[in-house]
């Protein structure tokens, strides 16, 4: 068996440090690990070593043992329940995070937390629904009725999942606690391994007669309507999020949350970035050359724009406050006219004239009727 890391350089403090200092470098890292906290595969595992380390370290007369015969010594004197009796982690949490003792040997209370049995409360899923908006109804901000599937509990028996008129009773292999110990004794070294209970699958409970609706599961499956809320402005792909409207938890836990997911179909007139919107405006070269007014679409209506003489190609005309409303905040971005110049593909023959004699006045060579003019 590898041999466990020292336990002062587990907590991160000094040999020499004082009791409060070690509560203090448990408490952070307790906090930063613990398997409720944080889902990293090796959240739990790291959460197990620091909490072993406080155990010893917290404890006056073992870490007197452990500092005086070394870890190797030390743990052939103290089996693993032996460490965490008398630890004392309520004064750190108060009780929030659990009791340490249950968590790594059970306690037959239900409180354990940790090593995935169901014993300990868990939420519900998390669900996520895809739901599509026009641009218009994302400037506005739209409600949405939606047809939601998720477990909800069995009616029949109440979230039970024993048939009416029975109950589920504690499992008998494993006292009610949902996992069984098997103790290992090696020399001087005393190995204590918890697996779920076989029997109860973890639960702690039995369900001799099953609800047949659910099949004793507790739970099932239904279409559910809600009416979602969809703020102004909000953007392609923004995630929103309803508390406590996933699935039901199936040992009596929170529900989980529903989060909506906003597709903002593409509009023919606009493209977004941002708060702004982008209009493509074409105007024709003399409208550029002498200035005009022209109109414009808005997501709710038209707007006149003025088109000063001499506009060039690529101009960007900025109307204020006509674009989006800002998401989560205040305004409303702007509208940006591109405007591109249109050039006519075919010509009668008075507006070839009338070029023609643009053209001289500007002093430049053209093409006309198959031949190039040069003034």
């Amino acid at each position: 068996m590898a041999s466990k890391r020292d336990y002062y350089e587990v907590l991160g403090v000094k040999k020499e440090s004082s009791p409060e200092e070690i509560k203090d470098a448990y408490r952070k890292l307790a906090m930063q690990y613990h398997p409720d906290r944080n889902k990293a595969p090796e959240a739990e595992e790291k959460f197990k070593e620091i909490s072993e380390a406080y155990a010893v370290l917290s404890d006056p007369s073992k870490r007197n043992q452990y500092d005086n015969l070394g870890q190797d010594s030390f743990r052939q004197q103290y089996s693993q329940e032996d460490i965490f009796r008398g630890a004392d982690f309520e004064s750190i949490f108060g009780g929030g995070l659990g009791d340490i003792f249950d968590f790594f040997f059970g306690g037959g209370g239900g409180r354990g937390f940790g090593g995935g049995y169901s014993q300990r409360v868990v939420r519900g899923n998390d669900l996520l629904y895809e739901v599509e908006i026009t641009l218009e109804e994302a400037a506005k901000g739209v409600e949405k009725e939606i047809e939601v599937p998720r477990t909800e509990h069995c009616d029949v028996c109440a979230g039970t999942g024993a048939s009416p008129g029975t109950s589920p009773e504690t499992c008998s292999k494993c006292g009610g606690r949902g996992q069984v110990q098997k103790i290992h004794q090696s020399g001087y070294a005393r190995f204590v391994q918890i697996t779920p209970c076989p029997t109860c699958r973890g639960t702690g409970t039995v369900i001799p007669s099953p609800c047949s609706a659910c099949r004793g599961s507790g739970v099932v499956k239904k279409k559910r309507k809600i009416t979602i809320k969809i703020p102004p402005g909000v953007d392609d792909g923004a995630q929103l999020r309803l508390r406590g409207e996933g699935d039901v938890s199936p040992n009596g836990g929170p529900p989980g949350d529903l989060y909506t997911q906003v597709h903002v179909i593409p509009n023919p007139n606009f493209r977004r970035e941002g708060s702004d919107l982008i209009y493509e405006l074409n105007i024709g070269f003399a409208q550029a050359a002498l200035g005009a007014e022209v109109s414009v679409p808005l997501l709710d209506g038209t707007a006149m724009l003025t088109i000063n003489p001499g506009t060039q190609p690529s101009a960007i005309l900025r109307m204020k406050g006509r674009g989006m409303p800002r998401y989560g905040g205040f305004g409303r971005g702007d509208l940006l006219v591109h405007v591109n110049i249109s050039i006519p593909d075919r010509l009668n023959q008075r507006q070839k004239e009338l070029l023609e004699e643009l053209a001289k006045e500007f002093n430049q060579n053209v093409k006309s009727s198959g031949k190039f003019f040069r003034f």
